[in-house]
């Protein structure tokens, strides 16, 4: 059966990454998670460019281009979380929610430009510069630590968050920052995340600057800093990507559809089970199944109809729900499966597995081995 399959993918093949199962949007959580972010971000962004102009540290000059940098993100956050709860129109039949996904992509183009550019071309200014020394390097060093405190109240709400989420998808924490189905907080953490490291390595730069007299330490930072937020940038936009090309759902949610699916007595098997991401907590489902032909076709219209509202009750984040009736016996639909899957999923049709599975479908529905030609539901 399907769910048995589903359940163990082949050696060497996946049935693709994993997104979060059926939970309630939290909007309004990850709202709040960003709001505090751009408070942080702003208000860190000034102390650090006051004091960098004022002592003239290239460190605190990245920081303060990394800060601005955060603070935009924010903003194409908030964009994102506003648009993408847009309902569906005409237009776009499936909603808005991948907008979500092309903002949190903008911000990631954001983190590489204004952020991890200006802290690398700051770098290389002084290192082949040397600005004179100033004497009040002592400024960095309150303003540094102002920040870091700052920046760990937002890292502290955003990694509660996920948390949170991980906890009710009973996923752990990494696995859940590596693939979540929601960018926005992974954006947050991944740059509250940059930004405590380039604290340190701000402070520690402007440490090594006064304590051995050269400025070069400073322009290492800067451009350690730099290549931080490029990695933080390149690994946003790889889950963004991800995200808008289309992923499938949870294995589990996957693997528990496919198992409710082959309980209706009116389905043979389960050929093909496709499902795709459109949204935070919102999942396309093409359900390709071999129908029992002693069935009417009016006893199937009925039966689709059902099936569509049973699993909406149970899983929530079912957006949209279609149902195609499909021989399963058909070669080309089964090596489309195989190629994606690495296994043809449904039963071959006149094995004994197949005959093991009709003979238990009629066993548990209590059924004769002679099917009715019509049966209400």
């Amino acid at each position: 059966m399907l769910a048995q399959h589903l359940a163990r993918p082949a050696a060497g093949h996946t049935l693709g990454p994993v997104a979060d199962n059926p939970q309630p949007d939290g909007g309004g959580e990850s709202t709040l998670t960003v709001l505090l972010a751009l408070g942080a971000n702003v208000g860190v962004g000034l102390l650090k460019l006051a004091a960098g102009l004022i002592t003239g540290s290239g460190a605190l000059l990245s920081e303060a281009a990394h800060s601005a940098g955060d603070s935009s993100t924010e903003l194409l956050l908030l964009t994102a979380l506003r648009r993408s709860e847009r309902p569906a129109d005409r237009v776009h039949p499936f909603g808005y929610g991948k907008e979500r996904y092309f903002w949190s992509l903008l911000a990631a183009v954001t983190i590489l430009i204004s952020g991890a550019a200006f802290s690398i071309f700051q770098g290389l200014h002084t290192i082949l510069t040397r600005p004179e020394d100033s004497a009040r390097l002592w400024i960095n060093y309150p303003v540094l630590a102002l920040a870091f405190v700052l920046e760990a109240i937002s890292f502290r709400q955003a990694i509660g968050q996920v948390r949170g989420a991980a906890a009710k998808g009973r996923r752990s924490v990494r696995s859940y920052v590596r693939d979540p189905d929601d960018p926005t907080v992974k954006s947050v953490v991944l740059e509250d995340s940059a930004a405590l490291l380039g604290l340190l390595l701000a402070g520690a730069g402007v440490g090594l600057h006064q304590l051995t007299g050269s400025v070069v330490w400073d322009g290492v930072a800067s451009l350690a800093i730099g290549v931080l937020l490029v990695l933080a940038a390149i690994a946003l936009a790889q889950t963004c990507k991800g995200l808008l090309i289309g992923k499938q759902a949870d294995l589990r949610l996957v693997t528990a559809v496919a198992a409710r699916l082959e309980q209706q007595p009116e389905i043979m098997d389960v050929v093909d089970l496709l499902t795709m991401i459109v949204g935070v907590n919102r999942i396309l489902l093409c359900a390709r199944v071999d129908f029992e032909e002693a069935f009417s076709a009016h006893d199937l219209e009925r039966a689709c109809v059902r099936i569509d509202a049973d699993l909406r009750a149970e899983f929530p984040a079912l957006q949209e729900i279609f149902i195609q009736p499909v021989p399963r016996s058909d070669a080309g639909l089964r090596n489309r499966v195989l190629q994606r899957y690495g296994r043809v999923l449904a039963d071959e049709p006149d094995s004994e597995s197949g005959a093991r599975h009709r003979s238990s479908r009629q066993l548990r529905e209590g059924q004769s081995a002679d099917l009715p030609a019509s049966r209400d539901q």
